[in-house]
């Protein structure tokens, strides 16, 4: 493949995910909205909508990897950057791909701060929980990432009489 044909390859890959990165940014400020909201239906909907666009960025990551491989350098940063200096010369591509980088690191903030708002939730229902149960407030009483409950404790049940 010639440099032109390259470049071009590369621009179109570049741009593809500049506009996936801007989709899901805008899905994750929704995200977030829905999740202040609670409403659970639409948090359904739109963390499937989520996953469809991350799986396009993953696509669009491998063929960006490929092209990086065809062409024999690595599939890491370097090598696109090595990449980008024997198609692309004179530097035109590197604003989309500072775009592009900096479109990921909005999305990493974005889907951050829905976690932590998520993550205090479910600290706030394991506490209510724990009041409830009467299990100490450092015992897990949700789920973990894993899908596992913590372990019952043994206990006694006292009973006083009047």
């Amino acid at each position: 493949m010639d440099p032109g044909v390259c470049r071009e390859s590369l621009a179109t890959l570049l741009s593809r995910e500049g506009a996936l990165l801007h989709e899901l940014a805008g899905l994750l400020e929704r995200e977030h909205g829905i999740l202040v909201a609670n409403d659970v239906d639409s948090l359904d909907k739109a963390m499937q909508e989520r996953q469809i666009v991350v799986g396009q960025l993953l696509a669009i990551e491998d063929e960006r990897r490929a092209l990086c491989r065809a062409h024999g350098k690595s599939g890491d940063m370097a090598g696109m950057q090595q990449l980008l200096a024997w198609c692309d010369p004179r530097g035109t591509l590197k604003a989309r791909l500072a775009e592009s980088t900096a479109g990921a690191a909005r999305c990493r903030t974005l889907n951050d701060k829905n976690g932590a708002l998520v993550l205090a939730r479910m600290r706030r229902v394991e506490g209510l929980l724990g009041a409830l149960t009467g299990q100490r407030p450092e015992a897990p009483a949700t789920y973990s990432p894993k899908g596992y409950t913590s372990a019952p404790r043994s206990g006694r049940v006292l009973a006083t009489e009047a």
